[in-house]
């Protein structure tokens, strides 16, 4: 088995272990439960560094009991987790004059953030995998140019920005760059399109729709 089919393969066991304790903690903490919101779909990226690393994250909001108090809840969270083998912390957060018990909680890599206050029945789930990269740093593979002096089409000339190209010149067509120690940045020249902004991606331009500063670049069309 590659490292690509370990990573992901590891990345689903801790998003499925993750959901199996936050359907538990919701089941015993609140009212008329809708598993179905705590979905984990396909991974999101977390942190935009290279190689571009992923986790699993899901968050659920139910009602606690009107007659449970938000420190019984938040008792019966810190219980329930710690007998799992979990490390929990307990702060008091004070947001737009709410005052929450905010708990955090960490496991295998995984963490959980419950929140609860006597103001509102309102609890507060949020659960989030460890990141991992799911594939190994590659090397950038330029392109196949869409056009060449040979296959131009007739009344044609390559396009001046990309060279007949038809990928952005800015970042080879990724839609993204590296700067900073291997972080991804969005391409200032196409946005995310990956296509070149001057052809749009065709790698040749109709000379008769050149622009007086466009046949600047093709000086042999003036010359007699």
């Amino acid at each position: 088995m590659d490292q690509t089919s370990n990573a992901r393969e590891e990345l689903d066991r801790l998003g499925r272990s993750l959901r199996r304790q936050l359907v538990e903690l919701i089941s015993d903490l609140t009212l008329r439960v809708h598993l179905r919101r705590l979905s984990l779909d396909e991974p999101k990226a977390a942190d935009p560094h290279e190689p571009l690393r992923h986790h699993y994250a899901t968050g659920y909001q139910g009602n606690r009991p009107a007659n449970v108090t938000a420190a019984e809840t938040a008792a019966r969270a810190i219980s329930r987790l710690r007998a799992a083998g979990w490390e929990v912390t307990a702060s008091q957060e004070d947001d737009d004059g709410i005052l929450w018990t905010v708990l955090v909680a960490h496991r295998d890599g995984n963490s959980i953030r419950i929140l609860t206050s006597d103001a509102t029945p309102a609890v507060v789930f949020r659960g989030q995998t460890p990141a991992l990269a799911l594939h190994p740093p590659q090397p950038v593979q330029p392109p196949e140019p869409v056009r060449t002096p040979e296959t131009l089409t007739p009344g044609y000339v390559l396009c001046y920005e990309c060279d007949g190209l038809g990928r952005c010149p800015g970042c080879g067509g990724r839609g993204w760059v590296l700067r900073e120690p291997h972080r991804r940045h969005r391409c200032a020249e196409c946005g995310t399109r990956q296509v070149c902004p001057i052809c749009q991606g065709h790698g040749e331009l109709s000379v008769s729709s050149l622009s007086p500063y466009q046949r600047g670049y093709y000086p042999e069309l003036d010359r007699p």
